[in-house]
C-alpha cells in the first residue's frame, strides 16, 4: 500500500495527540484549591522520617501529600532480604501513612542499586506531573547512602523537565515549575544543609511518633544494620506502649536537636516568642533548580507557620 504525503502527515498529527494524551492514574482531581506535595525518599522510611510531620500539618488541613519511595528496601535488613522483605517494607509504609494522613508508594527498584539514568529520570518526571505538584522535597545530593545521593540528583534534574512538554510527552507537562526543597542532614561537604524553612512539629509529635512505630524493621529490628543484640535491647512487641515511649525518647532527641540547630528559621516564620519556645522541627532548604519562592509564597505554602501550636 502506498500513502501520499497529506495522508502521512495526518497520520503523524494522530499520533502526536495520542503521545500527548493524559497519563490514567497516579493523581488526584486538580483544582481544588488544595497544595499538592510530593516527597521523595530513597526508601521506605526516609520520607516519613524527614516529612511525616510537615506532612501531617499539610493533611490536617486537607492539603494532598504523597511519600514516594524510589527503592523497595528490599536489602535493608540484617536478617532477611528478597522480595519478602520489600513486601513487609511496603505494607509498613502504607500503615504509616494512615496514621500520616496521607498517600504512599514504593517503586519496585533494588534497595542499594539505583543510578540516575534516563529511564529513572522519567519516572521522577512522570510521578511529579501525574501528582500536579506544587511543592516536590528529597534529599540533598550529598549523603552517606548512594541510594540516597541519587534520589536528590534525579529529582534535581527532573526540576527543569517537569516543565517541558515533548520530554515524557506520554505525560502533561506542568504550566508552571515547583517548589523543590531537600530535608534536612548534617553533612558539610560540598557545603553544609541551610534551613530556609523550619516546621514546628509540637503540635503533631506525638502523631509522628507513632507514624515511626509503624515502620517495625527498621525501627524495632535496627533495619540494614541491626542485630539480635539491638532487639533484645528494645522493648517487645507484646508492650506497645512501652514501644511507643521508646520511640519518643529517640525522636524527642531527633525532632529536638533540629529545632535547636535551626532556632533562626523558626524565630523567621513563626516570630521570635514562638519560634524561640517550637520544640520539635523538621527543616528545608529551597533548591535552586525549581521555583524561587517569594517569603509571601512561602507563606502560602506552608499555611500553618500563623497556626496556634
Amino acid at each position: 500500500m502506498h500513502w501520499n504525503d497529506s495522508v502521512l502527515r495526518w497520520l503523524a498529527g494522530m499520533l502526536l495527540v495520542a503521545a500527548c494524551a493524559p497519563s490514567v492514574g497516579g493523581a488526584e482531581p486538580a483544582g481544588d484549591g488544595k497544595l499538592r506535595i510530593i516527597c521523595f525518599g530513597a526508601h521506605p522510611d526516609d520520607a516519613e522520617f524527614k516529612a511525616g510531620g510537615t506532612a501531617i500539618l499539610w493533611a490536617q488541613q486537607g492539603h494532598h501529600v504523597k511519600l514516594v519511595s524510589v527503592t523497595n528496601g528490599d536489602i535493608g535488613h540484617w536478617q532477611m532480604a528478597g522480595g519478602e522483605l520489600a513486601q513487609r517494607r511496603t505494607a509498613e509504609s502504607q500503615e504509616a501513612a494512615k496514621v500520616l494522613g496521607v498517600t504512599a508508594e514504593v517503586l519496585d527498584i533494588h534497595d542499594g542499586e539505583l543510578l540516575p539514568t534516563l529511564e529513572h529520570r522519567r519516572t521522577i518526571v512522570r510521578l511529579i506531573r501525574n501528582w500536579n505538584a506544587d511543592i516536590v522535597i528529597s534529599h540533598r545530593p550529598w549523603d552517606y547512602h548512594p541510594d540516597h545521593r541519587y534520589v536528590g540528583a534525579l529529582v534535581q534534574d527532573a526540576a527543569y523537565m517537569v516543565t517541558v512538554p515533548y520530554f515524557c510527552p506520554d505525560t502533561p507537562a506542568l504550566t508552571k515549575n515547583p517548589v523543590f526543597l531537600y530535608s534536612s542532614d548534617r553533612f558539610q561537604k560540598p557545603y553544609p544543609f541551610q534551613a530556609d524553612i523550619a516546621v514546628s512539629l509540637d503540635s503533631v509529635f506525638e502523631q509522628k511518633c507513632l507514624a515511626v512505630s509503624k515502620l517495625v524493621s527498621q525501627v524495632f529490628e535496627g533495619g540494614a544494620n541491626g542485630s539480635q543484640e539491638y532487639v533484645d535491647s528494645v522493648p517487645p512487641a507484646s508492650d506497645p506502649e512501652a514501644r511507643l515511649n521508646w520511640i519518643r525518647e529517640r525522636w524527642t532527641q531527633r525532632q529536638g536537636g533540629e529545632a535547636d540547630a535551626h532556632r533562626q528559621a523558626l524565630i523567621r516564620w513563626y516570630g521570635q516568642e514562638r519560634g524561640q519556645a517550637v520544640k520539635y522541627a523538621e527543616a528545608f532548604e529551597i533548591c535552586e533548580y525549581g521555583r524561587r519562592p517569594t517569603p509571601d509564597e512561602i507563606q502560602r505554602l506552608f499555611p500553618f507557620f500563623g497556626e496556634a501550636q
